[in-house]
């Protein structure tokens, strides 16, 4: 791609990523059954403390930009909340707000008047007055802070089943040589077991294959709490949660409040299953084979050991507690496939053909020229739905497909046993029947004596 396409891309991905954003903020406050004044509270509450949007920045939003973010959520949906590209890049370079952010802190005294004028003499140029005051506010240098108190955390748990998951991973045993990895979601309210998954790696893949068939058999939470690992932050599940409507909360880090009841599972899960599997050849314990045999055991361990003992601190059996909520809603085939589907950016050539990772598809070539979403299964590039501007384009129909699966798409299969070796050495062959070929025949050159010199 070229210089400008990748500017593009790097435009489309931040005005997804401030969607997102928007969506977190205001998804608690949409909630249809509330009251206006229950709404109003919230919307007050969520504008009186400062946010980190995309960039890591510190940021205010006002009620009245909340109240318009929540009509365009019920008008349009997610998609609604996505500025456009354009908007959504910066119009002042982010030097000149650090060098506006050093003459402040330098001189507590300077106003944003002042500022600005030396912003003007060094780089003959600078934002408005009220875009400094802004950014001092949203910055805390207007004023000095007192200290902080020390936060104050008590016994918290949710007060139904399926309004708070709880996810995270656990490093394993290694099986085949290779090492394992359990991601698994754990209700807050019944501590049953929602969703879980042996893996061969961290990945977002994994955490999907733990989490899909979770939401599909368990329903969908209003809430999954989550650190900050790298298969947790990922773009996917965000967007993921955002089609369902779940809110994604990210634990701050070094704060890990909140989180300690699937940590104490985890304690559980090691104290009770894992122990159970061999280390390795001649240890003690049951051995395991493959990740179909883990995974087969620890069902069996969740669903007829955990879930039915009686819990220490709820005094309910987690799974008796969990289904005294029940029925729960789940998500259609179809949301569900599209929650989890993957997306990627790429410019239509002329002839109306796109490419993905080796693969080229035909596209409506009313397209031709322009940017669209490539929507895929990470497992499955046959097939690909195209969107244009936030709207659906139709299908991508294959051209010419040399890649089925993405390329982080990795399947876990067993290594290939070693080829067994023959012990035949084919060269060894070669020479013995030239040798025999040789055996009685008159070996002139010997006969001629050495060369002279």
């Amino acid at each position: 791609m070229t210089r400008r396409d990748d500017d593009q891309a790097v435009r489309l991905e931040r005005a997804r990523a401030i969607g997102l954003f928007r969506y977190m903020l205001i998804r608690e406050a949409a909630d249809p059954t509330l009251t206006g004044r229950q709404r109003g509270a919230m919307v007050r509450a969520i504008a009186a403390v400062p946010h980190t949007d995309p960039e890591g920045r510190t940021v205010r939003i006002t009620r009245w930009t909340l109240d318009r973010w929540i009509q365009d959520w019920r008008k349009g949906g997610f998609d609604a909340l996505v500025p456009s590209p354009r908007q959504s890049q910066p119009r002042t370079p982010p030097e000149v707000f650090e060098l506006a952010t050093a003459l402040k802190k330098e001189n507590p005294d300077r106003s944003a008047a002042q500022v600005k004028r030396i912003l003007e003499a060094q780089h003959g140029w600078a934002p408005d007055e009220r875009t400094l005051q802004r950014m001092f506010v949203r910055t805390g240098l207007t004023a000095l802070r007192a200290p902080a108190e020390p936060a104050v955390f008590g016994r918290f748990e949710a007060d139904r089943p399926n309004e708070l998951w709880t996810g995270d991973a656990l490093h394993g045993p290694r099986i085949g040589g290779r090492k394992t990895y359990l991601f698994a979601f754990v209700d807050d309210h019944s501590r049953a077991v929602t969703g879980h998954r042996w893996g061969f790696a961290e990945d977002t893949v994994r955490l999907a294959a733990a989490l899909r068939p979770a939401l599909a058999a368990r329903g969908v939470p209003s809430y999954v709490y989550v650190d900050n690992g790298s298969a947790f932050v990922d773009s996917w599940l965000m967007r993921a949660c955002a089609r369902l409507g779940i809110k994604l909360v990210h634990s701050a880090p070094g704060r890990p409040q909140g989180r300690g009841k699937i940590e104490r599972f985890f304690r559980t899960v090691n104290g009770e299953f894992t122990v159970e599997i061999a280390a390795g050849d001649g240890q003690p314990g049951r051995k395991v084979d493959s990740l179909a045999e883990m995974n087969r055991l620890f069902t069996a361990w969740v669903e007829n050991v955990y879930h039915r003992r009686v819990h220490s601190e709820t005094g309910m059996a987690p799974l008796a507690r969990w289904m005294a909520g029940a029925p729960f809603p789940v998500p259609s085939p179809g949301d569900l496939a599209d929650a989890f589907r993957w997306g990627e950016y790429r410019t239509v050539a002329k002839t109306g053909l796109v490419s993905l990772h080796g693969n080229r598809y035909q596209v409506d070539p009313s397209l031709a020229g322009r940017k669209v979403e490539l929507v895929f299964d990470p497992f499955d590039l046959s097939f690909l739905r195209v969107r244009s501007e936030g709207k659906d384009a139709g299908t991508a129909q294959p051209f010419q497909v040399s890649r089925h699966s993405h390329p982080k798409a990795r399947p876990e299969v067993p290594a290939e046993p070693p080829v067994p070796t023959t012990g035949i050495d084919s060269l060894a062959l070669v020479d013995a029947r030239h040798t025999a070929e040789l055996a009685g025949k008159v070996n002139y050159s010997a006969l001629a004596g050495p060369e002279e010199p």
